[in-house]
């Protein structure tokens, strides 16, 4: 008896850390400057199924590691499958990536590896949720990617509203849509489709397990008010090295120590502000240099400085510098310190030449993260909604994606 309550407890503990949710895992100090793109220049690669999506990191170290790459299917909640590998991969992972170039004419060394998926050894059967490892030698990870795989199969009709809530109608964005399945069977919606709604491609505050609300012939209307709205936020900051030596509008001066530092302008608090547009792309960069042909190995690395003045309004909460530049993660590489000396708030982060959007977040002593406590939110702000359709059939074993939407609020209505 005891020996088969061991094995019972063993089992339920193997399949508890299977059922683990697939969260992004951020690279070492060493690797940096990730770029995971589709087709299209959006920052978080949403592809059809066969085409298709592009991977791009540097390794500081310029040592020509061998890095390994391999792929897991996930439901909707994130959690793997229950597909075996041989049945959403033709081919095999686990292979190593043979395309990287070494830096050339930089003051920091380094390799910049490229993959590409499909490749000669694998491409995917399948739609759904997807993530992407990346190992090293010693197959130790050293960090992790999602993205989406979809069929054409329903269509999607979105649109953002201004929030009916009187309390929040200058602040959130309503995203409004519907979904027709003229051309695929839905025989039971409410147990069959699940819905995402991600603001700017980023997964941290997505909305999931909204039911439809109504059902019209084949088509499944989503018209919600509060349960699919976002805050609006502020256009985020940005700033250009993509000059070495010429300061731009966001850079006050430059200076070559070891490598060159860029120290911007001190920025200001703006939820108390008129809200002024200016464009930007949503948290995302781009790499460029002015100085070389090939911005993929000769951008150098620079030191860029980021201030803020303290005031009470912080008190004990962390402030950090926020951007796609390190997967929007709060980590101390991009916390802020204070400075008796000037009482600013400061960071200094080593980043690629190129364009760069940011924005400050606040993290307060119960770890509850403040997104628009700095910047604020204006419903004017200029936003990309993402709506991903999940279906699961019954006796199906995944959850396939068959439609995705998109709407902006620079088109919103009330």
């Amino acid at each position: 008896m005891r020996f088969f309550l061991k094995h019972f407890f063993l089992l339920l503990a193997c399949l508890q850390i299977s059922a683990q949710v697939q969260e992004e895992v951020n690279p070492p100090d060493h690797i940096k400057t990730i770029i995971f793109k589709g087709p299209t220049d959006d920052q978080f690669p949403v592809i059809k199924l066969g085409d298709q999506i592009f991977l791009q990191f540097d390794d500081l170290t310029a040592s020509e590691q061998d890095y390994y790459y391999k792929i897991v299917h996930c439901d909707y909640d994130w959690t793997p499958s229950q597909l075996l590998k041989s049945q959403y991969l033709r081919g095999t992972d686990n292979q190593r990536i043979i395309n990287y170039e070494n830096s050339y004419n930089t003051l920091a060394a380094y390799s910049t590896y490229k993959l590409r998926i499909p490749n000669k050894a694998l491409s995917l059967r399948v739609s759904g949720n997807y993530v992407l490892e990346i190992y090293n030698d010693r197959n130790e990870m050293q960090f992790s990617r999602r993205f989406v795989v979809f069929k054409d199969l329903v269509t999607v009709g979105a649109t953002t509203k201004n929030a009916r809530d009187f309390t929040y109608i200058n602040k959130k964005q309503s995203v409004q849509f519907t979904i027709n399945g003229s051309n695929f069977q839905l025989i039971n919606p409410k147990q069959e489709v699940k819905v995402a709604i991600l603001q700017n491609y980023q997964w941290s505050n997505a909305i999931t397990n909204v039911p439809p609300q109504f059902t019209v012939g084949a088509s499944l209307g989503y018209k919600y008010d509060a349960e699919t709205s976002f805050f609006g936020g502020n256009e985020f900051l940005n700033f250009d090295t993509s000059d070495l030596r010429a300061p731009t509008s966001a850079v006050s001066r430059i200076e070559y120590k070891e490598l060159y530092h860029h120290y911007l302008f001190r920025d200001v608090y703006r939820y108390d502000r008129e809200y002024t547009y200016f464009p930007d792309i949503n948290g995302d960069f781009v790499i460029r240099t002015l100085q070389g042909e090939d911005q993929d190995r000769e951008a150098e690395y620079t030191m860029i400085h980021f201030s803020l003045p303290y005031t009470e309004d912080i008190g004990l909460s962390e402030v950090y510098v926020y951007g796609k530049f390190n997967n929007y993660a709060l980590e101390e590489q991009n916390k802020m310190v204070y400075n008796e000396g000037n009482g600013n708030l400061e960071a200094i982060i080593k980043l690629k030449q190129g364009f760069y959007n940011y924005k400050y977040v606040l993290k307060d002593p119960d770890g509850l993260v403040e997104l628009n406590a700095v910047g604020g939110n204006f419903h004017f702000t200029e936003n990309q909604y993402l709506i991903l359709v999940y279906y699961r059939n019954f006796g199906d074993l995944y959850d396939s994606i068959i439609g995705i939407g998109s709407t902006n609020s620079e088109n919103i209505t009330n």
